[in-house]
């Protein structure tokens, strides 16, 4: 099989749906002061994207893992594994803001296998002749022009275009993953050891596939993940 011609056939296509999306966007590019903190889009146009961005980053994922095939780095020096002693207190972490840049994950998200419990309101608990019953405010059903913070997903249209113009760094990003998790294995054995990712790709169907009763609504990225899936698979499966 001709895997460079494999490789650049699918970049480009994905870089030809990148630009659909930062179309899309509104954008005249992705990157520079694009992902401002206040940057906001219409709700349908937010959920439209997500659901567009999601394969092509899960494409461009697989993509890596085929263009890391066969490919060799010099292991790094692994420090030893600091394990927090039972019942010693966790420090807090700092409240969470928007990143200046984002660089493509190398593993799919796990699937979620609880899924939160919505409640139609809040519980009135009140007392007769103590307190005074309080009205419920209605919910407003959302409206598909709400403005929806797009700063995040504008950082992640940066990291799939930064991905598809510099794929060779990345595919030696996941050629030093590879290796750092074969040195894992070898010294597994002594000692505890925390819990790691061990595969790239989530079990089942990839992120954003679409199930048999949404066929209607294909993209031309989910023919381009499918095919990369396959790919990647016979890629990680490939023990020669």
């Amino acid at each position: 099989m001709d895997w460079d011609f494999a490789i650049e056939k699918h970049r480009e296509a994905l870089k030809r749906i990148l630009a659909t999306l930062v179309a899309m966007a509104g954008l005249a590019c992705v990157g520079g002061d694009a992902a401002v903190a206040g940057a906001t889009l219409p709700r349908r146009i937010h959920g439209t994207l997500l659901a567009l961005l999601r394969p092509a980053e899960a494409a461009a994922r697989r993509l890596v893992i085929i263009a890391a095939r066969g490919l060799v780095v010099v292991r790094r020096k692994v420090r030893p594994e600091a394990v927090t002693p039972r019942g010693a207190s966790v420090p807090a972490t700092p409240p969470t803001t928007v990143p200046r840049t984002l660089s493509l994950p190398l593993f799919d998200p796990l699937p979620r296998w609880q899924h939160r419990v919505s409640h139609p309101g809040v519980p009135r608990i009140s007392v007769p002749g103590l307190t005074t019953p309080f009205p419920i405010a209605e919910r407003r059903e959302p409206s598909p022009d709400d403005p929806i913070g797009a700063a995040r997903l504008f950082l992640r249209l940066h990291a799939l275009a930064e991905t598809l113009n510099n794929l060779p760094r990345h595919a030696r990003r996941f050629a030093r993953w590879r290796a750092a998790r074969a040195g894992a294995q070898e010294r597994r054995g002594g000692g505890p050891t925390r819990l790691r990712r061990i595969w790239p790709l989530r079990p089942g169907w990839p992120p954003g596939h679409l199930s048999r009763r949404s066929r209607r609504s294909a993209h031309a990225v989910h023919e381009v993940l499918g095919d990369l899936h396959g790919l990647a698979v016979w890629t990680l499966n490939d023990t020669s």
